[in-house]
């Protein structure tokens, strides 16, 4: 047993590997991305640190190869789910004996095997399966995971130095125990960091964990999990349960040992699962914690005085990297009639540049959307907004193709109402919506941009007259949980910008930050008292 007052590495940000042309960080994931891309592999469960092979199985395809299968998935159901919880149940004591610093010490490794021998792997995985360019999986499932695994040991030593007084004659302490059973961790296909972040935060805190991850990104969560194993996760602390949402998460969420959920997906999902835990509240041993980051109708909104050039790049960037499939994804924007016939301009023409394709060819910016209910979804608001003669104009893009892969063009829309479809339903797809107003009319339409939408994740405000946006971030306080000044709404970084929004768009518990880690742990306060009283009278009563 190791003795002394320790302290993780100061951690800093996992610097962006660029990929030009002829750089060797290029050829090494050229080169696991045709490895992967050969073969066809076998994705089993993993419980209580045994993989476990089902009778119910599915294939893993590529979005922009809808025809080219990467693996064969085996899904979890209501016997898989109660045999994990039996295995984290199993696994609660010794994890948590375990010293801090050696829980520390094992997601600290992880990061380093990240950033070093399995970064392509993770990466090409990423784009493979889910049709992220080099550029995109490498922010999210390369520097953004690594971030959130060296910050969470930083803000986990902090948390556990937060102390009471103590007053003369006793010593007062605060113990932050993790919680009483497990933690469910429901991840999002968009990003593999997210998959990786959700249920490790809960562990290093302690907590023992069931992991449900999207089945449209399950072969980089497959890989992460052997990364778990690789670090030195012990077996049953994470336990890995592809599946369907009822077949996982609904015996999940009715098991009285649940103690907590570490969400990101739809609004509608949270939803389903809060009235789930809320009908079953009598049967828990605790109230289970919620954290949950879900929708977004994000949007930007351009003063006249906004830089012309700034704006159009934010909106190409904040709307279409990785397809528009982020949940702070520019969806929606407020634009002046006197910027608009530059800004339309300069948006058709660069769009008319931008390419979509197969995200191994690097030329590409965009890959295709994760699967045929989405390209549906994106191609259904086009064509309706193509028939809304008079309420909406489709300006540039529009053309949706699944013959090979779901690929939509990268799309924008003229709403002449600011409560048309598009500017106010989430679409999670290529689709930027924009609404012309008058100038004079800046202060009653950004009152209609703070109030229209249900979601609050992000938003932005362009402008380079400062008393305007001194003005927008006060009527937009409650719009959004991130807010940038002349820059696009996407693109939080770990330990720079704690992430999540309020309304329909989730608790607001900041990942990337200390506020997520503390919702992972169920204090005690402990005091103890050096020379007790030994007469019950107070001086009062003589």
């Amino acid at each position: 047993m190791s003795i002394g007052l320790f302290r993780t590495p100061p951690p800093r940000n996992e610097p962006v590997l660029g990929y030009a042309p002829g750089s060797p960080e290029r050829k090494r994931l050229a080169d696991e991305l045709a490895r992967q891309a050969g073969e066809v592999i076998e994705i089993p469960l993993v419980i209580g640190g045994r993989e476990v092979r089902t009778e119910r199985t599915a294939d893993v395809v590529m979005p922009h190869d809808k025809r080219h299968v990467l693996a064969k998935l085996h899904l979890a159901g209501a016997r898989e789910v109660a045999l994990a919880i039996d295995a984290a149940t199993h696994a609660r004591a010794a994890w948590q004996a375990f010293s801090w610093e050696e829980r520390a010490a094992i997601f600290l490794r992880a990061a380093e095997l990240l950033a070093g021998p399995w970064r392509e792997r993770i990466n090409a995985s990423t784009m493979l399966g889910q049709s992220k360019t080099c550029h995109q999986a490498e922010i999210d499932a390369a520097c953004e995971l690594i971030d959130f695994w060296r910050f969470n040991a930083h803000f986990a030593e902090r948390l556990y130095a937060e102390q009471p007084e103590s007053a003369p004659g006793c010593w007062n302490r605060l113990e932050h125990r993790p919680l009483d059973g497990y933690v469910l961790a429901i991840t999002p296909f968009n990003f593999t960091s997210i998959a990786g972040n959700l249920p490790s935060a809960p562990a290093l805190l302690g907590n023992t964990v069931l992991w449900k991850p999207a089945t449209t990104s399950v072969l980089s969560n497959h890989w992460l999990m052997k990364l778990f194993e690789a670090a030195g996760v012990p077996p049953g602390v994470i336990n890995f349960l592809p599946g369907s949402g009822a077949d996982v998460g609904d015996p999940a969420v009715a098991d009285k040992r649940l103690a907590g959920v570490h969400f990101t997906g739809s609004t509608g999902v949270f939803n389903h699962i809060w009235g789930k835990i809320g009908a079953n509240i009598a049967r828990y041993g605790q109230y289970p914690r919620l954290v949950g980051e879900t929708g977004g109708k994000d949007f930007v909104f351009a003063h006249p005085s906004a830089e012309r050039a700034a704006l159009a790049t934010a909106l190409l960037r904040g709307a279409f990297e990785y397809q528009g499939q982020k949940c702070s994804a520019a969806s929606r924007a407020y634009v002046p009639k006197s910027l608009w016939p530059d800004l339309r301009a300069r948006l058709v023409a660069e769009l008319a540049q931008m390419k979509m394709g197969d995200v191994r060819d690097f030329k590409n910016f965009m890959g295709a959307v994760i699967d045929g209910a989405s390209f549906a979804k994106q191609k259904g608001a086009i064509e309706a907004a193509r028939a809304a003669r008079g309420k909406a104009e489709i300006v540039a893009g529009g053309g949706c193709d699944d013959a090979q892969g779901y690929f939509v063009q990268p799309t924008v829309i003229e709403a002449k109402d600011p409560s048309y479809d598009t500017m106010c339903t989430e679409l999670f797809g290529p689709v930027l919506t924009i609404h012309v107003y008058d100038d004079a009319r800046f202060a009653e339409t950004l009152e209609e941009c703070a109030t229209r939408s249900e979601y609050a994740l992000t938003g932005a405000i362009f402008a380079e007259d400062r008393a305007v946006v001194r003005g927008a971030l006060e009527t937009l306080r409650f719009a959004a949980g991130n807010f940038y000044i002349n820059d696009k709404p996407t693109g939080a970084v770990v330990g720079q910008q704690p992430f999540g929004g309020s309304r329909a768009s989730g608790t607001n518990d900041k990942a990337g930050s200390i506020l997520n880690l503390m919702r992972w742990v169920s204090p005690r306060t402990i005091k103890e008292t050096f020379v007790p009283p030994t007469d019950w009278r107070y001086p009062f009563l003589g």
